[in-house]
């Protein structure tokens, strides 16, 4: 499996506050944003750093430090936008695109209505943000894009996703590694994930 699951009691802990129904907009707003804060750490193990010289109060020293314009970040919209600061906060610097996904609720398949990137997209790693990878369709559609495009290297941050998701990036975009808090049971006759968490972009906004 191309797929990294973050395995850890204080993850865990987050994502029962956020799957139980009473919980309101802002602290599941806030907390969506704190666990991709975690999936971006994990995203970045392999990140290559540059070589610097720098003085703290003491001395001279060397140390490394990330070239933050090589990145970007693409949320699917409207919900992916909430998983954003999360990551902003650790990659300040990064150029963020969108792409504007609405599922039709007969198909069930993604429909496209915005594609936004920044101008030197191809020349940079992109990270993918979107709370839930359920059927895969938008993250797939997502990918295609951006290759389109000419990325040659992204990536999926996911807080919940599904095993038909998962599969369907990975033989699809077996290139891509998908990064997610959690893998769910399975998907349900209207394509939610089960248990899940419900609608995460009306969760995020308060909008049901």
């Amino acid at each position: 499996m191309n797929t990294v699951v973050l395995n850890n009691p204080l993850i865990k802990h987050k994502l029962a506050i956020i799957r139980d129904k009473r919980t309101g907009t802002k602290e599941f707003r806030e907390i969506i944003g704190e666990i991709a804060t975690f999936l971006c750490y994990e995203a970045m193990s392999d990140a290559v750093l540059e070589e610097v010289e720098i003085e703290t109060p003491i001395c001279k020293t060397k140390a490394q430090k990330l070239d933050e314009n090589k990145y970007a970040f693409v949320p699917i919209l409207r919900a992916g936008t909430g998983m954003l600061d999360g990551l902003i906060n650790a990659i300040p610097n990064a150029k963020i695109g969108h792409v504007g996904l609405y599922r039709d609720e007969t198909t069930h398949k993604p429909v496209k209505y915005y594609y936004k990137m920044p101008q030197d997209i191809a020349n940079r790693e992109v990270i993918v943000l979107d709370p839930m990878l359920a059927t895969g369709g938008s993250a797939y559609d997502t990918i295609s894009m951006l290759k389109e495009d000419g990325v040659k290297k992204i990536k999926f941050l996911s807080i919940i996703s599904a095993p038909e998701g998962i599969k369907k990036i990975e033989e699809l975009h077996p290139d891509v590694k998908v990064y997610t808090a959690c893998i769910d049971e399975k998907l349900n006759e209207n394509a939610y994930i089960v248990p899940g968490l419900g609608d995460a972009g009306d969760r995020i906004f308060g909008t049901k």
